[in-house]
């Protein structure tokens, strides 16, 4: 049953957060000081008060959140998607053309249900009131009022069947309830039949290979586990020995059979560990292929980098890998480099994302498993280090305290009475003498 509207003078709904975040830009926006530069814009022969160009709205976006173009072209379109801004020329095209475009604030029209229910005719002496004043209204005007409803009802009334973007709250949930539902037609079982002969060709794995898959998961991480297997050469978090600590540092001379073993399930693990990654850069080195692992670690620099720094490590990490004739130039496919070469107009630290997957992938499927089969690798099993299981004492506010003598107070009345009797024999010995 579909969900009836909130009676008058009730509690409104409360809004998603996201539509919040954007009406805290829009207000922004319209700051007369530090907000978009609105003016009057010619339109063909009218000239339309308070308008913004799209141009004007990227710019602004860019130096107010110090975002790149494709960021702020982004953020636009959900502002006119979500009727907060909307186009002056054409109003069926809900998109933000970054140009000289004409666009204009949309106004709230979220509480006009409320208002008008319980007052009907004086919306409709007011309706013709307005009717008359639009006649004498200019051009001009009459131009944005109507592209102004126009976008409106284009975005708070889509077509049956699908869901609003501007849907919020628990209590609208019931939109599902509400959609007209489809003639069951030729065109509707056609539909139908190719969404099942889809599904039925859909790769699927038996649940006794996804068990066998988890169980051999289990037992290879089963060693390496400190809950399952325990900690060697002991646990640091009960004992004194804090051995554990200095075994599995991050950068040690000889690493743990362990460790090394991590290292052969999967290129991440490999990556994640310092030792490991050092190791690896020693066997590209001889394989003449050290600077794919350079140019990775620099993305990475690049990614979690300073925002200050972005340009300097752009400019360094595309002379030293990318540029033509580059001393350590690392071999990624043509459009690849197209797309990288694009973003440095405008340097972001994700920028280098693309060609990272590609000498990450490289690495994967090419130097990684020649690494695991490599005499390097099996040296490093053979001399890695196998701790000794030790016992040591526990912390000492573990410990249970010694007493030399305990406390008669605390002792059973059996045990009291002969210690009392031991106690008393010499001293009545004592007193006899």
């Amino acid at each position: 049953m579909a969900a009836s509207p909130a009676p008058p003078g009730a509690r409104p709904r409360e809004q998603m957060p996201h539509l919040s975040k954007m009406e805290r830009v829009v207000v922004s926006m319209q700051d007369p000081d530090q907000g978009v530069k609105m003016r009057s814009q010619r339109l063909l022969i009218t000239v339309v008060p308070h308008a913004v160009t799209g141009n004007d709205i990227m710019e602004w976006l860019i130096q107010k959140y110090c975002i790149s173009q494709k960021e702020a072209l982004h953020l636009g379109i959900l502002l006119v998607q979500h009727g907060y801004l909307y186009p002056l020329r054409d109003h069926c095209s809900l998109v933000l053309q970054p140009d000289e475009t004409l666009y204009r604030f949309q106004e709230h029209y979220d509480q006009l249900h409320r208002k008008i229910n319980h007052m009907w005719d004086l919306v409709v002496m007011q309706a013709r009131e307005q009717l008359r004043a639009a006649k004498q209204r200019r051009k001009g005007d009459r131009l944005v009022i109507a592209c102004q409803e126009q976008t409106y009802w284009l975005v708070n009334r889509p077509p049956p069947g699908v869901p609003s973007v501007l849907e919020q709250g628990l209590k609208r949930g019931s939109c599902t309830a509400k959609r007209v539902q489809m003639t069951k037609n030729a065109d509707f079982y056609r539909r139908e039949i190719e969404c099942c002969r889809k599904a039925l060709s859909r790769t699927r794995v038996k649940s006794s290979v996804s068990l066998e898959a988890y169980l051999k998961f289990s037992s290879q991480h089963r060693p390496h586990d400190p809950i399952m297997s325990g900690c060697l050469p002991s646990n640091p978090w009960i004992t004194d020995n804090d051995s554990y600590w200095a075994m599995n540092a991050p950068s040690v001379a000889v690493p743990t059979k362990l460790r090394v073993e991590r290292w052969g399930f999967s290129f991440q693990e490999l990556l994640e560990d310092p030792v490991g990654r050092a190791h690896f850069m020693d066997f590209l080195r001889k394989e003449f292929s050290a600077e794919n692992l350079s140019f990775w670690e620099a993305c990475e620099e690049l990614r979690h980098g300073g925002q200050a720094q972005i340009p300097t490590l752009v400019d360094a990490v595309y002379q030293q890998f990318l540029a033509p004739g580059a001393a350590r130039w690392v071999n990624i496919d043509s459009q690849t480099m197209e797309r990288t070469l694009e973003g440095l107009h405008q340097p972001h630290r994700y920028m280098l994302d693309d060609a990272q997957l590609h000498i990450y992938m490289l690495m994967k499927k090419d130097s990684y498993p020649r690494f695991l089969k490599s005499d390097m690798y099996k040296a490093l099993l053979a001399e890695a280090v196998i701790p000794l299981e030790t016992k040591r004492r526990v912390f000492p506010f573990m410990r249970k305290p010694r007493h030399s003598s305990p406390s008669p107070a605390l002792l059973p009345a059996s045990a009291s009475g002969e210690t009392g009797t031991a106690a008393s024999g010499p001293g009545h010995g004592d007193g006899d003498a």
